[in-house]
């Protein structure tokens, strides 16, 4: 006589039948598609003639020949123009590091002024914010033009334009790595009874050297890249020359300074990557 076939359990038969069950579709997959639909419509309506910008290729289809000249002139580098660019290009590099320099002095406490970790006091952390966004959100370019008029033609105001460039760059990124770090040391040392210079020199700071080291090594690139065109407004460096070697017409000359650049910029990053690898 064979055995009665066993009968499942009702729990195990309902836990069966809901992991057999296809989970429900996850909510708001329409966002990304109405995403796409905003920009496509923004970009339409940028590009139309009547609300836009008008963009069209007629232009280049017009005037591709002129553009084929002068990538042809590019191409064929006046290598006896080089020695002319050693001395203006070595200016931009002095330019690039003593703005640095200033720059870092200046940004280090107003980074620590303008984060809420290391600056409790709402106001005067609201008015150093202000201030750099301000500062911030003038071009370098801008700047330059404005000081020319103000100190002369020279290297003195694009170095003075490279440092509030700096400035507004170093502090804001500094400042936003430093309300991301763990704020439980800064509150042990507060605890124990030190004063907000204290808990920031001894605390702060070296939890936050390496990310400022990695900035002012960023800057330092920017200023040699910005440092090549803050002379076609008289700031000095290299841009003077690009400026004259422009208004000629000769873009064989023109090559071999942006060859030249090209060559400094990456030897630059090279070194800012080696110092990275030692210092952060």
């Amino acid at each position: 006589m064979t055995a009665p076939a066993s009968v499942p359990a009702p729990a195990a038969t309902a836990k069966a039948a809901a992991s057999a069950t296809p989970p429900p579709r996850p909510a708001g997959r329409w966002k990304p598609w109405l995403a796409f639909g905003v920009i496509a419509v923004i970009t339409a309506v940028t590009l139309s003639p009547q609300l836009g910008i008008a963009f069209s290729l007629d232009a280049i289809a017009r005037n591709w020949h002129n553009g084929a000249a002068k990538i042809v002139q590019l191409l064929q580098p006046d290598w006896s123009f080089f020695p002319r660019t050693i001395p203006p290009m070595l200016e931009t590099l002095e330019m690039a590091v003593i703005a640095t320099a200033v720059s870092t002095l200046i940004a280090l406490p107003l980074s620590l002024w303008a984060a809420r970790l290391t600056n409790p006091h709402r106001v005067g952390r609201g008015i150093v914010r202000v201030i750099l966004n301000i500062v911030r959100a003038v071009p370098e370019l801008l700047y330059a033009a404005i000081l020319v008029a103000m100190v002369g033609v020279g290297a003195l105001p694009g170095i003075l334009a490279l440092v509030l460039f700096n400035v507004g760059i170093i502090v804001k990124l500094v400042s936003e790595a430093i309300e991301s770090n763990d704020a439980g040391p800064l509150e042990a040392a507060r605890a124990a009874g030190g004063t907000q210079a204290q808990i920031n020199r001894a605390v702060a700071l070296p939890d936050v050297w390496p990310s400022f080291v990695n900035q002012v090594l960023y800057v330092l690139e920017l200023n040699v890249r910005s440092g090549t065109v803050l002379g076609l407004v008289g700031a000095g460096g290299i841009g003077l020359l690009i400026d004259a070697v422009r208004t000629y017409f000769r873009y064989d000359q023109l090559s071999v300074i942006i060859l030249e650049v090209l060559v400094v910029v990456i030897l630059l990053e090279l070194v800012s990557s080696a110092i990275r690898k030692r210092l952060v």
